[in-house]
C-alpha cells in the first residue's frame, strides 16, 4: 500500500525554551549538549508527524554553533522535515535567540538530524513521501540526497562511483 505523500509545511515542529542557570557552563552559555538535546526531540517530532510512526534519531548529520546563547535567552526552536527516503527523513533544525526587548530573533544554530520510522519490534517501516514547496524546502531537498550518499561512502556503504548526485557537482558534460 503506497503512502500519501505531505508537505514538509505538515512537520513543522516550533519548541521554545528559556535558559536557565542549571542550562549553562561556567561561561553562563548554553551547554551544547544541553542544546543537541533539545534538538533532538524537537526533530523527533517533526518526523513522527511526517511518518505517523515512532522516530528513533539515526545520526547526527551536521551542527553548527555559530553564536553562544546566553543565560536567561529565549530560544525557539523550528524543525522540518526535508526529504524523506524509505524509511528514514532527514529533519532540519534551526534555532533563534529572541530579543526580549524588541521580539527580534536572530538565528544562531542549525542542523540536520536523521531519524527512522521503526515498528515495536525496531524494524524500519516505510514513511510517505516529501513535497517541498517554498524555495528553503526545495534547496535543503535537493541537498538531502548529496548528503546521504556522502554519509553512505563515509560510513562505507556505498561506492563513491555510484554517488550519481554528488559526482554531478563535480563532472558536466
Amino acid at each position: 500500500m503506497a503512502l500519501k505523500p505531505k508537505f514538509a509545511k505538515e512537520s513543522l515542529t516550533i519548541n521554545t525554551e528559556f535558559v536557565l542557570p542549571n542550562d549553562t557552563n561556567h561561561l553562563e552559555n548554553l551547554f551544547g549538549g544541553r542544546l543537541l538535546q533539545w534538538m533532538d526531540i524537537t526533530g523527533a517530532i517533526a518526523a513522527q508527524r511526517h511518518s505517523r510512526r515512532v522516530c528513533v534519531t539515526a545520526t547526527v548529520n551536521s551542527v553548527s554553533f555559530k553564536y553562544p546563547i546566553k543565560n536567561n535567552s529565549i530560544v525557539t526552536l523550528e524543525a522540518k522535515v526535508s526529504r524523506s527516503f524509505h524509511s528514514s527523513m532527514e529533519v532540519f533544525i534551526d534555532v533563534f535567540v529572541e530579543d526580549q526587548v524588541t521580539g527580534e530573533r536572530t538565528k544562531c544554530n542549525e542542523a540536520i538530524y536523521t531519524f527512522v520510522a521503526i515498528d515495536q519490534n525496531g524494524s524500519p517501516l516505510p514513511v510517505p513521501e516529501l513535497i517541498p514547496e517554498t524555495e528553503d524546502e526545495k534547496k535543503r531537498f535537493e541537498g538531502a540526497l548529496r548528503r546521504k550518499q556522502l554519509a553512505l561512502i563515509l560510513a562505507g556503504r556505498m561506492k563513491p562511483e555510484d554517488a550519481t548526485e554528488l559526482k554531478n557537482l563535480f563532472v558536466h558534460d
